[in-house]
């Protein structure tokens, strides 16, 4: 969500794209709420028009920036023939919230004044007079040639029909168009699918993404070009507090030194003053917001810049970045020296992650920069900073971005990480890397490689990881050849079950995704007996079309293990009612067991289905399952939209084994650790912990029956070991988290934004007596990766006597 409007914010990579494709409205019979097209001019170079060119202007009416990547706007004549075509100008970028987007079309021979910068330009000669224009999910000519067949045209986002115009929206077309006259929506943006009612005529006033108009100014009353200093510095705009004392204000003549260039993406550029003050709270550098417009300064260039002082908020959860937008730009001097960068290192960054604000905003709160590490690098941001010589904590992505540390003794894990092991004790050093010059991106990296020599640039905020290192000089990685770990072997008398997220596995799938899946079962973790698999969709994936099978998903699966050295395993799974279990829509998602038949037998009970709930019942011989496979309490409000757990009973050695396979509720949702509000409130919570009472109370159901059961209870938690969700699931001391039994810095299954941490968990009941258990590292530290997660084993001696105990494997 956006909270400030005078920008746009195009998100990392296709993630924008990617967010606002799956949002767009079903059709122009509903209003949109997001983004419309508000300005339609057809007169641009007539005889008698003031404008050159004809010009087509979205708006974004949302609180978020709406994605424009593969999308178009076309045009068809008002009175459409038979051989009429619809006209395609393809679009790229994003409009922010509250901002304009500007398509320019055609030119003709008249008129004496420019467009501003369009944002994206075509060559669509418009009728002054009549025509309909649509914005389109897609860059495919519209076929529809009728109101009525264009109403039910799905890939239809806003349209407008003007003049006489035979497709239009509504009771009629907007009226009143010429070749000095436009018809535009109120300032409202409201859109009630009405054309005549919602768009009036008026003098064009095209408006670009950077809030230009025509003539080259700014909206009427913005600031001029500067010819000499003003008298606001860089640090009167960063101020002492994480937001400018002058935002919403404009300012004029603001001098610094160009210190790098962002050319695509959120455009713009930092300067940085050469004559800071004396107060560490205040920030000498700031970013200059272009838009879509390239930056038109190089590095090194003296610059002075008026434009309004603006705070961007990445997310409603998330710190803000200080800005300059709607700049004005004069090149005073070029070839100047950049100031010295601030060195960031273990004496530079404080042990102590951020101020408390009791879960309120730190907005507001003074700056204490050798308190907090936070406070630190917000004191530094959009300055030149410079590391040097730092491991890599979080392997390179497919964004180019790598995490680093600058504290290499904090929490190190013996692989190369850096540990994540409470909520209170954050990792300071952690800093994202990225490159500024798209030809010399950030290379390949694992955990534990080191980035050696000096990589410098400026530090700026996102809301993927908070505060990252833009670089303008890259070091280079020293290979510290992290390999893939393969556990051994399990004995005849060992029982091995083993826990994998095989990440959105369908029959979809690359056969490359299946081959190395099927290499970490059957290699890295030596062919366990049982594996518990999270993430199997159905056979066609997101393709919503009421599939909830996933037979062609596991032949392959099955077949690829066996090509790779593996067992013929089985499977065992209870599907899903349609739509109901969460995940990626359409996706039907799944916990599911493999098991190899040859050294392990499964008990199937009749009855197991979606809706049915599994039960504890009491024996002569022990306790059994009402229905195996099953699901645990499927009605529970805990599962609502979300993933059941599979309960099986397993036969090995003349012992029952009860094996339960859980995939709880993401994080999705949940405010970010280095976000504005301290400290973050983590929501999704909540429904993992009432999900972990109703596994507890489940295992309890076993135990009851018989209190030397053979339990195991495995799969991704997504949660950590010190949460209240894994003290819900082990209430009563019913289960064992075994990840605790590893050594402190073997405790990780996964890494996110350069933090070793697990969410991945395999528990055992007291009747489990002698293990040995491993976490195999094969994905989650590596650049190349079949799955975010890593697998984990537990080999478990089913006839152990009751002295027996286990431990954690190396």
């Amino acid at each position: 969500m956006r909270i400030s409007t005078t920008r746009s914010a195009l998100l990392a990579g296709a993630v924008a794209v990617t967010l606002s494709a799956t949002a767009l409205p079903a059709a122009f019979a509903a209003p949109s709420a997001t983004a419309v097209i508000s300005e339609v001019y057809g007169g641009g170079g007539n005889s008698g028009a003031t404008l050159t060119r004809d010009f087509i202007e979205l708006a974004n009416a949302g609180s978020a920036a709406y994605g424009l990547d593969g999308l178009s706007v076309q045009y068809l004549p008002g009175a459409p023939s038979a051989g009429s075509l619809w006209q395609v100008s393809a679009l790229t970028g994003s409009v922010a919230p509250g901002a304009r987007y500007l398509v320019a079309e055609a030119a003709g021979t008249g008129g004496t004044v420019a467009l501003p910068a369009p944002d994206a330009t075509g060559n669509v000669a418009m009728s002054a007079t009549s025509g309909t224009v649509a914005l389109v999910s897609g860059t495919a000519p519209l076929t529809c040639k009728t109101a009525a067949d264009c109403a039910a045209d799905t890939r239809i986002v806003d349209l407008v029909g003007y003049g006489t115009a035979v497709v239009r929206e509504g009771s009629g077309p907007a009226k009143g168009t010429s070749a000095t006259a436009s018809v535009a929506r109120a300032a409202s943006l409201a859109d009630t699918d009405d054309n005549a009612a919602d768009l009036t005529a008026a003098a064009p006033s095209p408006v670009n993404a950077a809030g230009e108009t025509s003539g080259g100014g700014e909206d009427p009353g913005g600031p001029g070009n500067p010819t000499e200093p003003g008298t606001v510095r860089v640090h009167d705009i960063q101020g002492t507090t994480r937001v400018s004392p002058l935002d919403g204000k404009a300012v004029t003549g603001v001098p610094g030194v160009v210190t790098a260039v962002r050319a695509s993406g959120s455009r713009g550029f930092w300067i940085q003053d050469t004559a800071p003050d004396a107060d560490p709270r205040t920030g000498e550098g700031v970013f200059v917001y272009t838009g879509s417009a390239a930056p038109a300064v190089q590095v090194g260039d003296s610059v002075l810049v008026s434009g309004t002082v603006d705070e961007y908020y990445p997310s409603s959860t998330t710190q803000s970045v200080t800005e300059i937008t709607a700049p004005k730009v004069t090149v005073v001097s070029s070839g100047n020296a950049l100031p010295a960068p601030v060195v960031l290192d273990a004496n530079a960054v404080p042990e102590t992650y951020v101020p408390s604000a009791g879960g309120g905003s730190i907005d507001a709160l003074p700056l204490e920069p050798s308190t907090y590490a936070l406070d630190l690098y917000e004191s530094l941001e959009g300055s030149r900073v410079e590391i040097a010589d730092t491991r890599v904590t979080g392997a390179t992505t497919a964004y180019h971005e790598v995490w680093v540390t600058v504290e290499p003794k904090q929490n190190p894990t013996r692989r190369g990480g850096t540990l994540y092991a409470s909520y209170t004790d954050q990792n300071t050093g952690r800093i994202k890397v990225m490159s500024l010059d798209p030809a010399a991106p950030v290379p390949t990296a694992n955990v534990g490689d080191v980035l050696v020599g000096t990589t410098s640039g400026v530090l700026d905020y996102d809301s993927y990881g908070g505060y990252n290192l833009q670089a303008t000089a890259l070091g280079e990685v020293i290979d510290h050849h992290l390999k893939r770990e393969v556990t051994r072997k399990q004995k005849g008398k060992e029982l091995a079950v083993a826990t994998y997220n095989v990440e959105n596995l369908d029959a979809l799938d690359d056969q490359a995704k299946f081959d190395t899946l099927a290499e970490g079962v059957a290699v890295s973790l030596s062919s366990p007996d049982i594996v518990s698999l999270e993430e199997i969709q159905d056979d066609n994936g997101a393709v919503n079309d009421g599939t909830v099978g996933s037979e062609a998903t596991l032949k392959r699966f099955t077949d690829a293990i066996v090509a790779a050295g593996g067992p013929h395993y089985a499977w065992r799974y209870v599907a899903p009612q349609d739509g109901k279990d969460g995940g990626e829509p359409g996706g039907n998602i799944r916990n599911v067991f493999l098991f190899n038949p040859k050294r392990v037998d499964f008990v199937d009970r009749p009855g197991g289905d979606a809706t049915t709930p599994v039960a504890a019942v009491r024996t002569r011989k022990g306790v059994a399952l009402s229905v195996s496979p099953g699901r645990i309490a499927p009605a529970s409000a805990a599962w609502d939209d979300s993933r059941k757990p599979l309960v099986g009973e397993f036969r090995f050695h003349g012992r029952s084994v009860f094996v339960v396979g859980n995939h709880f509720a993401s994080k999705g949702g949940d405010q970010p650790l280095h976000g504005r509000y301290q400290e973050p409130v983590r929501s999704s919570e909540t429904k993992r912990v009432q999900q972990g009472k109703e596994v507890n109370t489940f295992v309890k159901s076993l135990l009851a029956a018989d209190k030397s059961a053979r339990v195991v209870v495995l799969g991704d938690l997504n949660d950590f070991a010190f949460s209240p969700t894994v003290d819900a699931l082990t209430d009563g001391e019913v289960l064992k988290p075994l990840i605790t039994t590893l050594p402190d810095n073997e405790q990780y299954s996964y890494v996110y934004e350069g933090n070793s941490q697990t969410l991945d968990h395999i528990l055992t009941s007291p009747g489990v007596r002698r293990f040995d258990y491993d976490v195999v590292h094969i994905n989650a530290e590596f650049a190349d990766q079949a799955s975010d997660h890593d697998p984990q084993i537990v080999r478990v001696d089913v006839n152990a006597p009751e002295h027996g105990n286990g431990h954690g494997h190396h």
